[in-house]
């Protein structure tokens, strides 16, 4: 009879043990999940205020007086592996990729209209448009597409790198301001613009280079491989209609746009960042 209820307390009292760690289990569950449901929470707030290194302004010097951070539509998708810095503007529902830069420290501004997007690996820069708060004749463009003058009223509201609505600039584009993109216009993988204009509705074969103060004019196909560096050269060019890349804009907006909207979606920027956070708190704790 003893040891039978002394079996019966010994059960009793396992009973009861448990039932205590699994409260106090669930506590530390719930206290853990709130506390890290809190540090998501900061952590995302830090990237909603572009708060991380791919993301942050221009520093001052003697070609830039102004600081300026970049400021990009809500609904464009910056991928956190991409750079933006400075006075770069970024559009509606532009897909930027991983690995592309746009970097308005040095010619400024710099923007992207929208539904436009910049691939894997796309470069936006430009040369200097002021030295020592003096403006530099020809180093930016109107909305419109004109060269400007230093002394131009309209030179304050100019553009270093201006790329229009509704463009692609495909993987390893470098455009290099001063530098003019239209409307619906298509740059091929690995072509280089610089110090030149493409009008709207153009599209520029993979590997070309186009540079000397050309201009390109509305619905012109440059051929790939193409090297453009006179204005002969550019007066030539044969019509986009009718090529192999006479549609080529359409679809790959299409793409970039559904890109867009989906990654948005998906929270990517938020997930990646917070990896990106841990990755800096690891190595700021090495010795």
């Amino acid at each position: 009879m003893f040891a039978k209820k002394y079996q019966l307390r010994i059960c009793l009292l396992f009973i009861v043990s448990m039932l205590v760690l699994i409260t106090i289990s669930t506590q530390n569950d719930v206290q853990g999940s709130t506390l890290e449901k809190q540090q998501i929470e900061e952590k995302v707030t830090l990237v909603a205020n572009n708060s991380w290194p791919n993301i942050h302004q221009n520093v001052v010097t003697d070609f830039n007086a102004n600081v300026s951070s970049p400021f990009m539509e809500e609904s464009a998708f910056i991928h956190p592996f991409a750079i933006v810095i400075g006075n770069c503007y970024i559009g509606e529902k532009v897909f930027v990729a991983p690995t592309a830069v746009c970097r308005g420290d040095e010619g400024t501004p710099i923007h992207i209209g929208p539904f436009s997007n910049l691939q894997d690996g796309v470069v936006l820069h430009g040369l200097e448009t002021t030295f020592n708060g003096k403006n530099i004749d020809e180093r930016r463009f109107s909305i419109t597409g004109e060269r400007l003058l230093g002394n131009d009223s309209r030179f304050d509201n100019g553009y270093s790198v201006f790329v229009g609505q509704n463009s692609s600039l495909a993987h390893g584009v470098l455009i290099h301001g001063p530098a003019y993109v239209g409307n619906n216009t298509f740059v091929g993988m690995e072509s280089m613009v610089f110090d030149a204009k493409l009008g709207n509705n153009v599209a520029v074969g993979v590997a070309s280079t186009i540079t000397g103060a050309v201009e390109v004019a509305d619905n012109k196909f440059v051929p790939p491989g193409s090297v453009i560096t006179t204005q002969e050269q550019a007066d030539a060019l044969p019509e986009r209609i009718g090529t192999d890349y006479e549609n080529i804009n359409s679809a790959v907006i299409h793409v970039n746009e559904k890109f867009a909207e989906g990654y948005g979606k998906l929270g990517i920027s938020e997930r990646e960042s917070l990896m990106e956070e841990e990755m800096l708190e690891t190595s700021r704790s090495s010795p």
